[in-house]
């Protein structure tokens, strides 16, 4: 199942996704929310009425950082031995069609494709063999980067963490198990141009690996995001491009970039 998060007359719900043609698409209302007990509510509004929000709100944003071993090395950096993590803060995140704003601090602004795992129950200390209970679903993530703070700093806040760093969408796809996810086919373009092509089976450190060690650390609640890494060809992003993140059995995120007011 496709579940989105949406405004419609100034109102904030979930629905399922329904149909096949993107111009067809349709969205069931969810009674309640999708972590809890929940039901369709059979009243359905055209895709195209309703405005896209981000798909979860999100305590907090867990991301991994060089689990691609080419992308690793396309930036000089040595692939970690062991999953290498760092947060991006809630306010960094927007949803399909929102803007990305270019900070003021920066002039070397990249884009970074990347599979996001979205949590769907309080959990802590997961096993291997239930990663798959706590995982809710799927979604398509852009980690913005502000590359020259990134070299600059040393310490990732900034550079990863400013709002709009953080684009999610378009919804969160439910019915992928585990395994399906570890190998999907993920790509980015920038103006329709391809910039970056892989599989997440191109991953150091699979899903249940990423899962099993941030929850050794700290807890983790319904609507958490973890970013599962970019493959290689991350590049630059200028003010006007648009830029969209497809992953299979997904969908596409598709975010313009415009200067920060």
């Amino acid at each position: 199942m496709r579940i989105a998060r949406f405004s419609i007359d100034g109102n904030v719900a979930f629905g399922a996704v329904e149909g096949d043609k993107q111009d067809e698409l349709v969205l069931d209302i969810i009674k309640g929310i999708p972590f809890a007990d929940y039901e369709l509510s059979g009243t359905k509004v055209p895709l195209g009425k309703v405005r896209l929000l981000p798909p979860v709100l999100p305590n907090k944003v867990v991301a991994f950082g060089r689990n691609y071993r080419e992308h690793a090395q396309e930036l000089g950096n040595a692939v970690p031995e062991a999953p290498f993590a760092f947060f991006k803060p809630s306010t960094s995140v927007i949803g399909p069609g929102d803007d990305i704003q270019y900070p003021s601090f920066t002039e070397e602004l990249h884009h970074e494709a990347e599979l996001a795992v979205v949590i769907g129950r309080m959990c802590r200390e997961v096993p291997r063999e239930r990663v798959k209970d706590v995982v809710f679903g799927y979604t398509c993530a852009n980690d913005i980067t502000a590359r020259d703070v990134q070299r600059r700093e040393k310490q990732w806040a900034r550079a990863k963490g400013f709002d709009s760093a953080c684009p999610l969408g378009p919804w969160v796809e439910t019915d992928l198990s585990v395994d399906a996810a570890n190998d999907l086919t993920i790509q980015l373009t920038v103006n329709g141009e391809q910039r970056q092509l892989g599989r997440t089976s191109e991953m150091i450190h699979p899903i249940e690996d990423l899962i099993v060690n941030i929850s050794e650390a700290m807890t983790l609640l319904p609507g958490d995001v973890i970013l599962t890494g970019t493959p290689a060809g991350v590049g630059p992003l200028h003010v006007g491009d648009e830029v969209a993140v497809t992953i299979e059995g997904i969908g596409t995120l598709t975010n313009k970039v415009v200067k920060r007011g």
